[in-house]
């Protein structure tokens, strides 16, 4: 079936400098050209090749009398392997493979966001897990240096409906099938996602396992496949922070307010936002004792998303208290949240199929006001479990979940959600200055 794209799809240039013209699709031998515009020639044309590589075209392109300066790439795969999906309880689907080959397990989950699979690729919240992503296109603004959220890919596998052979951004420089390639990653296409989605909704997030390793046995396969995700580890009880962190303590940003993060898998714009608040930030190893933070004499603790089961990060757990103590002003993000709340007395639970994406619906409780916000995780703060000098300041409105919470009587506060990702876009932007103002207030209360 032929996919056309509207309008707005690549310009060839080949040895037939005649042929112009914009492919809306691109498989196996085939090059099939749509009519259009450019230097006020139109033509139609349809081209067969014995071989194709890649094409480009950079130049000035008038459409329809719409004028844009533009650049185009076609990535094309002539060796499409099958590649097979198989969950723990027993389904399997077969689709087509891009990027690396071999074999992944993990926990099978998805996610709604319509932009940003490059981010939630190098989000290392997602280390342990395969993502199904539940916008059916995917791959066609390719990838970049510049929207990496950390120095990899922590997923273990990516699941989509339809991966663009096409992609077009001027940031791009690569297409997603080589950046999975690159970063060992594999990934599976042509399968339907909404099913997958909906089984996950129902029965919930579930180990997988993913491969190209298929040989000549197809049921053969799938069964050694189902098997494989029953014997890879569950979500509950693992602790991946220390696979995520990084290895030793560095510096970033400059300012007058020097801040301690504490690595669990730390997202580059985390990092960003808070030196843009003028922070000094020292950057920690998630092992790192309480000892030595408390040595610098900082002005603020930082505690970071990531990964994995809060209630299995006992050595995290163990020196949180004595942060806690000091009663220098902390702020908790993702797994820093849950964390937090452990330390101060509540208990997490894991949720049926977690919340992941970009639409999630958050009440600030202090202000009314309602926040579109960006989540990935599977764990939640039980709310019948917060203690009373706790107060809780943000709900889900989805589920109903606690999404933030403040100390009553220390400089304490976290949120369950990720608000550098800005899908509001800038709805929880406020809470880096509201912990900025936090510091600013506790060390001038030390002054006076």
């Amino acid at each position: 079936m032929i996919r056309h794209r509207p309008k707005h799809e690549i310009c060839l240039q080949s040895q037939l400098e005649a042929c112009h013209g914009f492919t809306t699709h691109v498989t196996g031998l085939r090059l099939v050209f749509r009519t259009f515009t450019i230097d006020q020639l139109e033509t139609s044309e349809i081209l067969y090749a014995e071989h194709i590589t890649s094409f480009s075209f950079k130049g000035k392109i008038d459409i329809h009398g719409i004028n844009a300066v533009m650049e185009k790439k076609t990535i094309t795969d002539n060796s499409v392997k099958t590649c097979l999906l198989a969950l723990e309880d027993g389904k399997v689907y077969t689709g087509k493979h891009f990027g690396a080959e071999g074999t992944a397990t993990g926990e099978l989950v998805f996610n709604t966001s319509l932009m940003g699979y490059q981010e939630i690729l190098t989000d290392p919240s997602y280390a342990g897990q395969i993502i199904t992503l539940t916008t059916p296109e995917i791959g066609n603004y390719g990838t970049n240096d510049g929207d990496m959220e950390s120095r990899k890919v922590f997923a273990r596998g990516l699941v989509v409906r339809h991966l663009s052979k096409v992609y077009s951004n001027w940031r791009a420089t690569d297409s997603l099938d080589q950046f999975l390639k690159k970063h060992n990653i594999v990934g599976i296409s042509d399968i339907d996602t909404r099913a997958i989605t909906r089984h996950i909704r129902d029965k919930g997030a579930m180990r997988c396992a993913l491969t190209t390793e298929i040989g000549n046995d197809l049921d053969a396969a799938k069964q050694k496949l189902i098997d494989t995700a029953r014997q890879s580890p569950e979500m509950t009880g693992l602790d991946l922070t220390r696979d995520v962190s990084c290895d030793k303590a560095y510096t970033f940003g400059s300012g007058n307010i020097r801040v301690a993060v504490l690595d669990f898998g730390i997202k580059q714009n985390i990092l960003n936002l808070l030196a843009g608040e003028g922070f000094a930030l020292t950057v920690y190893p998630s092992d790192t004792k309480a000892a030595t933070i408390l040595e610098t004499k900082p002005d603020g603790i930082f505690l970071s998303n990531g990964p994995g089961d809060p209630a299995a990060c006992t050595g995290v757990l163990e020196e949180l208290p004595k942060l806690i103590d000091s009663k220098i002003p902390i702020f908790g993000i993702c797994l820093g949240h849950q964390l937090l709340s452990i330390a101060l007395g509540a208990r997490t639970f894991k949720l049926k199929f977690g919340h992941r994406g970009g639409n999630q619906p958050v009440k600030d409780l202090l202000t009314g006001k309602v926040e579109i916000t960006c989540q990935n995780h599977g764990f939640a703060v039980d709310k019948d479990t917060v203690p009373a000098d706790l107060e809780i300041t943000h709900l889900n409105l989805n589920d109903g979940s606690v999404e933030g919470f403040r100390h009553k009587s220390l400089p304490i506060f976290a949120v369950q959600y990720h608000p550098e990702a800005n899908p509001g876009p800038n709805d929880s932007n406020y809470l880096f200055a509201r912990f900025t103002d936090l510091v600013k207030s506790d060390n001038k209360a030390k002054v006076i």
